[in-house]
């Protein structure tokens, strides 16, 4: 019935790309729902930071240890309907926690979202893996995380606004998430009726090795059940084996818990005393920065691997994980906190967004596309989630648990209106801990791919000829 409708373009880009990109951008909108409306959380749960990292932490960790189920799912079901699995899932459990009415409720139905998330994510990366050649690959993330960013500020901006609104007698904050779960629910239904998976797609812009790999892996999904865990237990056992992906998932682990950390930066905005409009200003500042950081990343990287092909992308990758320790001091310790530093507040952010934002897609994801076969692309990109997830969800509630027990926050003595310049600096503080020193670990991690990237590049290389020439 679809046929017809699902090989077409619009303006030149394929619809299946396109309506990728929409998924990228629920997904990101609904990842920066709950912290942009933290305040509003903890005056109906009656939470602490603490407890509102727990949020955080619970969506991520289940998301972690659940995301290798990706790499399972897609190896007997084309990655559309994996997508479709995954934001029903999603979409149902974020219309879930605006319906809670007690703390509790809003932590399981974040579990829940988590489980979408994690079946999400790794096949989007995948399907992007697929869709761009070597060396474009990195502009291809980075146009997908800038479209998905975009997303982030809809979705953050939107429930920053409505947080303090009422919506025919619905609570702002409430009636933000059940929009959002509306349209992610749309969306899902879209790409399952009209997005075509790549590795279906023969002989456009891939070689015949790839094509190859592409027929086997779907073969070999067809034939029985127990051919599933065969193949998800051999490209385990392939993945965990190289050592890039070792490196990688070594440095995220740390590289990634600035990042969960700073869903406290609506709530230190607040309490340094902006409006809701303000804050939300301020982050969508931030947040175009980190898109067309991930865009311009994209592209410099590209180049770099086209000029030192074993050795530009990693140089990009220390480049951007070093700027974060700096931008972090200045950003939470120098720059008075005060709302008549809005705009110092405004110019940092987006010049922080626009130079930390490139490793994921200008240099972790093209990496991994190169250093394992193509069958295998889901199943890494799921693992690398996995570990990065799983150990990076403590990052948000130990902020809350630095803030309240080193720094001195107190919850109690915070005026909803005005905020509290003594809590600010106190989750400042734990902010800084948790965004300075893993942003310098990161980059020193990242150093032993000098010596390891080129050659598990050519093992791949290496085991994609042998597969052709078994053919």
């Amino acid at each position: 019935m679809f046929t017809f409708h699902r090989g077409r373009k619009i303006l030149g880009i394929s619809l299946s790309i396109l309506l990728i990109n929409m998924a990228a951008i629920m997904e990101r909108a609904d990842e920066n729902l709950l912290p942009a409306v933290y305040k509003e959380v903890s005056e109906a749960f009656n939470a602490g930071p603490s407890d509102l990292g727990y949020l955080t932490f619970i969506r991520n960790f289940v998301q972690g240890l659940s995301s290798p189920l990706a790499g399972i799912l897609v190896i007997n079901h084309a990655r559309p309907t994996v997508l479709a699995m995954g934001t029903l899932c999603w979409a149902l459990s974020t219309a879930a926690v605006g319906a809670s009415q007690h703390f509790l409720q809003a932590a399981f139905w974040r579990a829940v979202n988590g489980f979408g998330l994690a079946i999400v994510i790794p096949a989007l990366q995948s399907f992007i893996a697929d869709s761009y050649k070597d060396g474009v690959r990195g502009t291809g993330f980075g146009l997908l995380n800038f479209i998905g960013n975009l997303g982030g500020i809809g979705g953050g901006v939107l429930a920053t606004v409505m947080a303090g609104q009422q919506y025919w007698g619905i609570q702002g904050w409430r009636f933000a998430f059940f929009m959002m779960a509306s349209l992610s629910l749309l969306i899902g239904l879209l790409v399952f009726l009209f997005v075509v998976d790549p590795r279906k797609t023969i002989g456009v812009n891939r070689d015949t090795s790839e094509n190859f790999e592409r027929d086997e892996l779907i073969e070999k999904g067809n034939s029985y059940e127990s051919s599933i865990w065969t193949e998800s237990w051999t490209a385990t056992k392939a993945v965990m084996k190289v050592k890039t992906f070792q490196i990688i998932v070594l440095q995220g682990i740390v590289g990634s818990l600035p990042w969960t950390a700073m869903v406290f930066f609506t709530m230190w905005f607040e309490l340094i005393g902006f409006s809701h409009n303000k804050t939300a200003a301020l982050l969508s500042v931030f947040a175009v920065g980190c898109s067309l950081g991930s865009l311009l990343g994209g592209l410099i990287a590209d180049r770099m691997s086209h000029i030192y092909p074993h050795s530009g992308r990693i140089m990009c990758a220390q480049f951007s994980a070093v700027m974060g320790i700096p931008f972090s001091w200045f950003l939470l310790r120098v720059i008075p906190q005060s709302v008549s530093s809005y705009f110092t507040f405004a110019v940092t952010l987006f010049m922080m967004g626009l130079t930390i934002s490139w490793n994921g897609t200008a240099v972790n994801a093209p990496i991994f596309a190169e250093v394992v076969p193509v069958k295998h692309r889901t199943m890494i990109y799921a693992y690398d989630r996995a570990f990065e997830g799983s150990f990076s969800s403590f990052a948000a509630p130990l902020v809350g648990i630095l803030s309240e027990q080193m720094f001195g926050y107190d919850s109690k003595s915070i005026d909803p209106i005005k905020g509290s310049a003594r809590e600010a600096s106190a989750l400042s503080k734990g902010l800084l801990s948790m965004m300075a020193i893993p942003f310098g670990l990161c980059c020193l991690f990242y150093t032993p791919l000098y010596r390891y990237f080129r050659q598990d590049r050519e093992n791949a290389r290496v085991a994609g000829s042998k597969t052709l020439e078994i053919m």
